[in-house]
Parts: C-alpha cells; structure tokens; sequence
C-alpha cells in the first residue's frame, strides 16, 4: 500500500518535516513540538485515517509527542528515536550517513554461516560500536553473517530485545541509529552480511501506545504475549502496511541483508494472501530493486514446508527457518534429557532424520503437543535451514540461563560443533559458543511497572513447569542476570577454549574449503544410524570427491565396523587427536575397508575420513 508520505517523522530539509499517522480512533491530531520551539501543528485526516502533514522549522533533534483528540499526549508509533526511553517524546531524525559499502551485493544465502549475538551482553560496553572491533577475529573465525537480535526501542536499557514497543527506533542505550548504521557498514566492508531479528507477532506491554491509535491488535486470537497483532481482519491492509514498511526501513535505510521474522507461529492469518507472503514479494522486489541479495528467515515450531516453499508450490516464499528438531535431536543425544519438549526425542534415529531430511516430526504423533505434528521437509534444499547446537532460546529458555558448555564433557562440546558445521545446512553460532563461554544467558528485563515485573516473575516460573528442572529461576528484572550474561573473553587464553576456538576454525576451513562438504545437498548425502553402536554415519560427495563423518555418541571407547564404500580412506581429523586435547585417537591414518580392519573410537569423539580416488 504505496501512500505519499512514509509513516512517522520525515526530514525533508530545507528545515520542513513530514509526519505521518495512521490513527482511525481519533478524530483530530496535533504535532506537538516540544524543542528547539514550543509549538503545535494540526494534521490533515484522509478517509482511511491517516493524519498527515508538512510542518516548516523542525530540524533533525526536534523532539514531538501526537496529541489525540486534544489531550492526550503519545509517542509517535513510528518512531525513529527514543532519547528519553519508551514513555518519552519522539524526535527526529536525519537519515542521511556517509555509506562506504558501494558495491555489496550480499551473500549467497548458501555461503551463511551465522553467528547470533546480543548487544547488550557481547562487549562490557554493550554497544553496536563496540561491536566493531570484533568483527576480524569473527571473520577470521570463518563466520560470514551476523546476527543481531532485536535492537528495537525496548523499556530501560536492559532486555533480550522481544519486549520492543517501537519498531522502528533503534535502542537508543545500544547507539541508535548511527549506531546500527555504522556496525552494518563495518560488516560490509569485511564482506559480512547482517542479519536482524525483528518481531512482528507482539510489541512489548510497556510503553505499547498503539491501542490508542487503531486496532493494530485483535482479540480474535491469543498469543503467549497477549492480543495477537491484526493481520487479517477489518481495517489490517494498514497494519500490513506498517510492518512492511518497517521491514522495507532495514533493508533500505540500514543495507540489512536479511531478517530473522521471530515467531510466526503467533502469527494468525487466514486471508487468501497472508501477511508473510505479501511481505516476502515485497522484501525481495526490493533486493531486485537495488540489486542486493535480500532474505527472509524466519522462526516456527509448526515443522511447516509451505514457509519455505515458493508460491507456485503453494508456500508463503520465505527464504529459510530455523530447525529446532535439529537442535533437539543433538541436544537429547547429548544430554539424555527428556523433560519438557525433549520427551520426544532422544534416539540416533531422531539425529539422522534431522540429517537426512531437516524436520524430525513431518506428521508423526508428538507426545508432548499430544497430537501429530509437522510435514514432510525431505524435498526442501538443505539450505533453506538453519541449524545450530545452541541460540538465545536455547540457552536462555532453560531455568538458569546454562550454557551447553555446563551440561557436557570437553569432548562432546566438540562433538556438538562437528554436527551442526559439517551438516549440510547453515550452521548458526550463539555468541561465545566457539570457545566454550560460562557466563549464562538468562532472560533478563528492565520494566519501571511493579505488576508487569511480578507477572514477569510469574510467567518464567510457569513456562519451566514442563521440565524437570530443580530450583528457581534468576530475577529477569535484577541487574545482576544480565551482568552475568556478559562474555568473558579471557576464557580464550585458556588452553582448553583456545583449543577448541581452533578446532572451530578447522571445521569451518574443511566445509568452505572442500566442495562436497561446501554443497549444500541432501542427494549427495547418505545417512547411516547404527543405535546399539551410537554411531551416526554421514557421508557426502561432489563429483569424484567423498567425505565421511562418523559421530560416536558413546560413552566409553569402542571399535565397531562401519558400512563405508569399499576403498581407502585416509583420516583427515580426529576430534580425540591430542592437538584438540583430546584422550588421543585409536585411528590409523589410513583405513583400508577391503582389509575388515574396523576403527577405533574414544568416548564422545568423531572422525572425517576423505576418500582417496583410485588409480
């Protein structure tokens, strides 16, 4: 829904501003200015309830409340900038900013190697400058995207960022605007693409004035963070048109290559061209537009194909989601939990369908949903999947915020990272996962209303009633949770995490470097599970090039035939190796199947063996 004036404050220069609300509810609105000059501007209302202006002398800094109907004083919902926090006035802002990444195009979304990190809790300073000086050691690591998770304007200067209530402000506790732009433009130039997480299921409880302005929210559907937003009833092509725009804002106004879409399971719509669709013809006529690669990630828990399928297929056309089968998968074989939403896995095979198709339920009965779950994923490519060993949910969804680090050996940390890298999906790293990190990453928030933060309380204490969790929770609203979540990095002068920092470097090199382990496809691959033995076998190929993976989830050492092709097979890295810290590997270098000779494994070890060509 193209319109003159894009939504909130504009700068036009030459001194003017325009402003744009959508505000239905009210009958008349005012500009009022509240700096450099006192003063109040009336806007015109069209027929669809948008109320619209041009107001002379209001330079980028100019602070602004709309005033509804003569008295009541709220944020602009477009926002572009919270100085004084989420109760606060809007102000304007000036766009413009010294691009010095001319000429990216973006990333393959194959050649995404994704490394999440939060903002607040990845430096001391907790900034998007402070960022900055990482990002070689990332690039270094072999990561080729980052991702942020949401950086909209949030209440107080402490929170996982889901609790935003201006989707267009960037935090300003995190650097604002300038900020953001900066950090991108740093990326860029080191041939780092940007992903950010953007949340359009919910806005957060406190400071959310959109009530007051149109029904931007229904009560025909529930989300776990109350009224679901308004996708598909009376008066929803505007709020389509307001998170579009926020989406196309990214994209346009700070070159992000890409957005995680958090949620869309609380996402109702049931119109014959659902929200996600519309948004995904939109996002990428724009990446045409610009000649910029441009994608749409998205979060479910439905194991549903048609996100990802185009929409000739029947599908929305996103462009990949996160798999938490997978996840679940490694994590149970791990661990051997089985509380909560772990009850329905635990087995090798669980493990190998992640592999073998993406999606472990595909309609198979879910004990703990108690109900068939999920579709078939086996026709989708393997990139169109995220997957990882650890993310922020992950982690910080558990009761005390524990890393996988705290839960398992050295060795199976290891394991875990050989799983999620020489997969054929996209791997994704949560921040400090490549060193082995202990600070935790609890949930953490900074509200001003005693009953939200007690509901708050509350709400972390029911949501871990599924699981077999002893104790309680952290406070999410004390400071000390969040200043414990902050990274130690000197952990990497440590033997052991600057070993296994190395050993994630070596993985990354093998898949970039080796194109059988670099091709993402689920036909050259083949899956064996031997459960009794605890091996999980993968092998993959391109062309004349073979590769085989053999995981050994047990927990003593073990010597066990394994169906590889006939041939030699030359050992190209042992996880047990003792240059990984390992026990020391029980593996020759070269393994002749011919010969009957089956190899040898340490606890929690695995091996990747290249096949030699014959001659």
């Amino acid at each position: 829904m193209e319109r003159g004036f894009p939504l909130g404050a504009t700068y036009l220069g030459d001194g003017r501003s325009s402003f744009s609300v959508w505000a239905p509810l009210c009958r008349e609105v005012e500009v009022q200015i509240l700096s450099p000059n006192k003063r109040t501007a009336h806007l015109s209302c069209d027929r669809d309830g948008y109320h619209e202006g041009i107001v002379p002398d209001v330079e980028p800094g100019s602070r602004y409340f709309y005033r509804l109907d003569g008295h009541k004083k709220r944020p602009d919902p477009a926002s572009r900038h919270q100085p004084e926090g989420v109760h606060g006035p809007s102000s304007v802002l000036d766009a413009s900013f010294p691009w010095q990444d001319k000429g990216w195009t973006g990333l393959r979304l194959a050649d995404y190697l994704l490394y999440e990190l939060h903002v607040g809790t990845f430096t001391g300073e907790g900034t998007f400058e402070a960022i900055v000086p990482h990002l070689d050691g990332l690039k270094d690591l072999g990561v080729t995207a980052l991702e942020l998770m949401p950086v909209a304007q949030f209440p107080g200067d402490r929170n996982w960022g889901y609790d935003g209530v201006y989707p267009f402000a960037v935090q300003t506790s995190y650097g604002g605007a300038l900020g953001l732009k900066a950090l991108v433009d740093a990326c860029h130039r080191r041939g780092l693409a940007v992903v950010l997480d953007v949340v359009y299921n919910h806005l957060g409880p406190e400071g959310n004035y959109l009530w007051d302005y149109g029904p931007y929210f229904t009560d025909r559907y529930k989300t776990p963070w109350g009224s679901a937003v308004n996708f598909d009833g009376a008066e929803s092509d505007h709020v389509r048109r307001y998170f579009i725009e926020n989406a196309l804002y990214w994209v346009r106004e700070f070159h992000v290559d890409a957005l995680r879409l958090d949620a869309v399971h609380a996402i109702f719509d049931f119109s014959a061209c659902p929200f996600l669709e519309e948004l995904a013809q939109r996002i990428h006529r724009e990446g045409s537009r610009t000649g910029r690669r441009t994608y749409l990630i998205a979060e479910s828990n439905l194991n549903d194909t048609r996100l990802i399928k185009t929409p000739e297929e029947g599908g929305f056309g996103l462009d990949a989601q996160w798999n938490d089968d997978f996840h679940h998968s490694l994590r149970t074989v791990l661990t051997g939990e089985r509380s909560g939403y772990y009850q329905d896995f635990g087995t090798l095979d669980h493990l190998g369908k992640a592999f073998r198709e993406g999606f472990v339920y595909s309609g198979a009965y879910s004990y703990f949903r108690r109900r068939k779950h999920g579709r078939s994923s086996r026709d989708i490519p393997p990139h169109r999947f995220v997957v990882f060993s650890q993310n922020h949910d992950q982690v910080g969804n558990r009761l005390r915020g524990e890393r996988l680090s705290a839960s398992v050996s050295f060795e199976a940390l290891k394991l875990a990272a050989g799983c999620v890298l020489l997969s054929p999906y996209l791997p994704l790293l949560f921040m400090g996962e490549e060193y082995g990190e202990k600070s935790p990453f609890p949930y953490f928030v900074s509200h001003s209303d005693p009953g939200l933060i007690e509901a708050v309380r509350k709400g972390r204490k029911e949501e871990f009633s599924s699981f077999e969790w002893q104790g309680e929770p952290p406070d999410p609203q004390s400071e000390e949770p969040f200043l414990a979540a902050k990274l130690d990095r000197s952990l990497r002068s440590e033997r052991e995490n600057g070993t296994l920092c190395a050993f994630y470097k070596a993985l990354i090199v093998l898949r970039k470097e080796n194109e059988a382990l670099a091709f993402p496809s689920k036909e050259s691959m083949d899956v064996v599970t031997m459960e009794r033995e605890k091996i999980l076998l993968v092998r993959r190929w391109k062309g004349l090039e073979e590769w085989a993976m053999v995981f050994h989830f047990g927990k003593k050492k073990a010597s066990h035939p394994v169906p590889l092709p006939a041939g030699r097979w030359t050992k190209r890295l042992d996880s047990a190796e003792a240059r990984w810290r390992g026990p020391g590997s029980l593996v020759k270098e070269e393994i002749d199947v011919s010969k009957g000779d089956p190899p040898a494994f340490q606890p929690e070890s695995f091996l990747i063996l290249k096949k030699e060509k014959e001659t």
